[in-house]
């Protein structure tokens, strides 16, 4: 998905300096196999998800974010946690900055997935214990290890 408009705006007065976006992420899962994502721009693996756009709640926004990123729909069980800080920092291809503090959404699949093609390269099932051994990004881990198998 291309960059929203609101984001092209800020970036029309900003340029790429650094910006500080809220952001939501899908901890789909489906017991203890996660589905990840291989990201188009970094080559690496990740939970899906994107930015909240001016409006929207959270939750809407997640729903949309896999919608475009999937095609697949998504139920919500609860809420992981909140992430911020250094390891939430990306720097683009073409030079944007971009800090984000995201929730992360546990949540199941209640259609099927299939990748963009555009953000995302392609995505696949990974048992909790494998995920450590993938090109990802890092910040994935504390998520995942913050999923309670009760919800």
């Amino acid at each position: 998905m291309p960059m929203s408009d609101y984001v092209a705006s800020l970036r029309a007065r900003i340029g790429t300096d650094f910006l500080l976006l809220p952001g939501v992420t899908a901890v789909i899962r489906d017991r203890q196999n996660f589905l990840l994502a291989r990201h188009r721009h970094s080559g690496l693996w990740s939970l899906i998800g994107g930015g909240v756009e001016p409006g929207e709640e959270p939750a809407e926004s997640l729903a949309r974010e896999v919608l475009e990123e999937t095609g697949a729909r998504v139920r919500i069980r609860g809420i992981v946690g909140v992430y911020a800080g250094e390891p939430m920092m990306v720097t683009y291809p073409n030079g944007d900055q971009v800090g984000y503090v995201t929730t992360a959404y546990d949540c199941g699949l209640t259609s099927d997935a299939t990748p963009d093609g555009d953000e995302l390269l392609e995505i696949a099932w990974f048992p909790r214990d494998a995920i450590p051994t993938l090109p990802r990004r890092d910040w994935i881990d504390r998520v995942i290890g913050d999923v309670r198998d009760d919800l």
